[in-house]
């Protein structure tokens, strides 16, 4: 595996031997002093460029980074370009995410000057690496404090926990009716997002909300009390239905455990008739079914 050296002298020196780049930056994971340091780590870099056509009509200057043996663009069907809502624009930036044959990844983008000085894509994560004209303004060091973990307002919290057991009252419905796919696909993306968000709030408590929980809440094993995250680990399931049962009651209890801390923190009232509401459903469901 090629070291960070040696990659950062090819992403440099690639820049300066072509003279469409006119400054390079760094973003991401590789300026943010809270993030692991690991092999893992991906090559955020952002080039900023005179325009964006020709290196997207002819992509070989990507070849020099190695060998590629994935590639994922910001114009693919369901991609991260899909995701974030950036198809478009492409005349002002674009972007690849490249996997080498030795293990490194590159995710890198173009922008043209215009773009840049807007700042469109990128956040207080950024480190300069080269500049060939003087258009990188002195900035701060960089930080990740854009995404620490934002206090809730009340309505916030209620809605939160409305939505936990509104949608956990889908998923039983699915399983009553043997629908695993629509039950397993509400519990992980609908009621999973809430307890997360619940979790990621007591977290902010016991921090002083100064810490990001990480994307897709991946720091949760660094923040969470380790009774809270061995709770958290068991509310995963599989395809057995009992086991599903079982992770379901293990996610009520968690979330319950957690809203009432955060509502006693902010003086929030509990909507405890919304969980009473769901128990009610699940014995009705669970009269009807054999589990």
């Amino acid at each position: 595996m090629r070291s960070d050296a040696e990659m950062f002298n090819l992403i440099i020196n690639t820049a300066k031997s072509d003279n469409r780049v006119l400054a390079v930056y760094l973003k991401g994971s590789r300026t943010n002093k809270n993030a692991p340091e690991d092999i893992y780590r991906d090559f955020d870099i952002m080039y900023v460029v005179t325009e964006t056509k020709s290196f997207m009509e002819n992509t070989d200057w990507l070849n020099v980074f190695g060998n590629i043996i994935l590639k994922q663009e910001q114009d693919y069907d369901y991609s991260y370009g899909d995701r974030f809502g950036i198809r478009k624009n492409y005349d002002q930036s674009y972007s690849w995410l490249l996997l080498f044959d030795d293990g490194n990844r590159i995710d890198i983008g173009i922008e043209t000057l215009e773009a840049f000085k807007k700042g469109t894509n990128r956040n207080k994560l950024f480190i300069p690496l080269l500049d060939k004209i003087g258009c990188i303004p002195n900035l701060p060091n960089p930080t990740d404090e854009d995404f620490f973990i934002k206090k809730p307002t009340e309505k916030n919290f209620n809605g939160c926990c409305n939505e936990f057991f509104w949608c956990m009252c889908d998923v039983i419905k699915g399983i009553a009716r043997d629908e695993l796919p629509f039950a397993m696909t509400t519990y992980n993306t609908l009621v999973r997002n809430m307890l997360e968000l619940m979790l990621s709030w007591h977290i902010g408590i016991i921090t002083n909300f100064s810490v990001s929980s990480g994307k897709l809440n991946k720091y949760f094993k660094k923040y969470l009390p380790e009774e809270f995250y061995l709770e958290y680990k068991n509310t995963y399931t599989d395809g057995n239905f009992e086991n599903f049962w079982n992770a379901i009651y293990t996610s009520c209890k968690l979330f319950h455990k957690t809203a009432l801390t955060v509502s006693k923190y902010f003086n929030y009232v509990y909507p405890q008739s919304d969980e009473d509401g769901f128990y009610k459903y699940a014995e009705f469901i669970k009269q009807n079914i054999s589990i």
